[in-house]
């Protein structure tokens, strides 16, 4: 695996958490480039769907393979990134479910609550998922197409003609 480019992007809630993730990520090896969508700090009060939707289409865009998006509990910011056609995202607090996002889901976002996670334990789970790949070989790998499949057959833009 080539270095990542990953987005990271926080409402104010999560913002010293991203911060902090963001500076663990631009430290490892592995990733190439981290791209900061925001917010910079607490006083910036804009939405988490508008960030998460601006990070969101940047993965789908092909502009970052991976996106680690935070807010108060992660759920926002994975409802509003699963929006984006091409986008999985996940809320996961836990090593099983982080593995799973990728290995079984191939997810390309990653969200997390700064108000139900700890610091030092998300360090350790985004160290651990920009490690894990999907096989696109493997048995989940059906599975994902058939849910490809379905968005590109039955997305907003696929119904209107765009």
């Amino acid at each position: 695996m080539t270095g990542l480019t990953v987005a990271v992007a926080a409402d104010n809630a999560g913002v010293r958490l991203k911060n902090s993730l963001a500076e663990l990520l631009g430290g490892d090896h592995r990733v190439a480039d981290v791209l900061d969508f925001g917010v910079p700090d607490e006083a910036d009060d804009r939405a988490y769907p508008r960030l998460a939707l601006t990070a969101a289409e940047a993965i789908a865009r092909g502009e970052a393979e991976r996106g680690v998006l935070i807010c108060g509990t992660g759920i926002g910011m994975c409802i509003s990134a699963n929006k984006v056609d091409g986008v999985r995202a996940t809320v996961a607090h836990d090593s099983y479910s982080v593995e799973r996002s990728i290995k079984s889901n191939d997810c390309q976002i990653l969200t997390m609550g700064s108000r139900v996670i700890g610091p030092e334990l998300a360090k350790r789970l985004v160290t651990e998922w920009i490690g894990y790949t999907f096989d696109p070989t493997s048995a989940s790998a059906a599975k994902v197409a058939y849910i490809t499949d379905y968005e590109h057959h039955h997305s907003t833009s696929a119904a209107s003609g765009r």
